[in-house]
């Protein structure tokens, strides 16, 4: 009987122990993240938001309202000792990059940045970040990425200018394929360096060609350039990318897929940098030399 007793109190303690380590602290993460939070008990997910009450968004004369998606929000759930994060951030176009370099710094990972809106004043951007771990730091990322976000309200974000007309381009397109160690193609003053890869749609192989590829486009003058293109890379490869481009003042300005049903999947992240051709062309094979590390 003693036997019987000491088996259903340890198997109590067990239960009670698995339980409690599936409970999330809901107080302390509203207290780290500065926002209030809901749970929903059946699938054990608490949610805290932050409302836009900052920003006025004009839809062709429609009055948009936070709960009408502008609403900042991220939701934990327990994966046995440790958590899960994801969410999805409403920032105005001067303030998508601080506040990804806020979240990429903290050990979150950015999975996607587009808009969710047509014709919207001023422009709005939506950036979806993710992250597993220990709980208290992930809250503690996500009320970083809170406080950025309010910290770069009214017009207090990055705004990349720059004085530059590309028809008048005069780019030396060595000193680019010294950097990256790829030949590119001039274009009336332009450079544009364009790598392949491939992949596999319904098992026929696309390339280059087909639009897989990553490739940047240089114009203005070796002192004063500006840069866009276009980064393939596969779901691994994608943030090791973000923080190199980051870490080189390069804006991104838009993560996506091209396609569906590809294997392995490709994400394109499309970026826009101001600078010296030699320091756009340092970061770009920065960012380069990610993917090869990640292969």
């Amino acid at each position: 009987m003693n036997r019987i007793f000491c088996f259903i109190a340890l198997l109590l303690c067990v239960t009670f122990s698995a339980c409690a380590a599936e409970t999330l602290d809901t107080a302390k993460i509203e207290q780290v993240t500065g926002a209030k939070g809901t749970l929903n008990e059946k699938e054990g997910v608490f949610k805290v938001n932050l409302p836009r009450n900052d920003i006025k968004v004009d839809i062709n004369d429609v009055k948009m309202t936070p709960p009408m998606g502008l609403t900042c929000w991220a939701a934990f759930t327990k994966m046995g000792d440790h958590a899960m994060v994801m969410g999805d951030q409403v920032l105005l176009e001067d303030q998508v990059n601080p506040v990804m370099s806020v979240a990429l710094d903290n050990g979150l990972e950015v999975t996607a940045l587009h808009n969710h809106f047509f014709w919207d004043k001023p422009k709005v951007m939506f950036m979806h970040i993710g992250g597993m771990g220990d709980e208290a730091k992930l809250a503690e990322a996500v009320g970083k990425v809170f406080a950025k976000i309010k910290e770069t309200s009214g017009g207090k974000g990055e705004t990349i200018t720059a004085d530059i007309d590309t028809s008048k381009s005069n780019i030396d397109g060595s000193k680019i394929e010294s950097i990256i160690g790829k030949k590119g193609e001039a274009n009336k003053g332009t450079y544009k360096v364009t790598i392949g890869r491939t992949t596999k749609m319904m098992g026929q192989e696309i390339g280059n060609a087909m639009g897989v590829n990553t490739w940047a486009a240089f114009a203005g003058s070796d002192d004063k350039a500006v840069v866009d293109g276009d980064f393939a890379m596969t779901e691994q490869e994608l943030q090791g990318v973000l923080k190199a481009l980051r870490g080189a003042n390069i804006n991104i300005v838009a993560i996506h897929n091209h396609m569906t049903g590809e294997e392995p999947r490709i994400m394109f992240l499309h970026f826009w940098g101001v600078g010296s051709t030699t320091d756009l062309a340092k970061g770009i094979k920065a960012a380069l030399d990610t993917q090869s590390s990640a292969k």
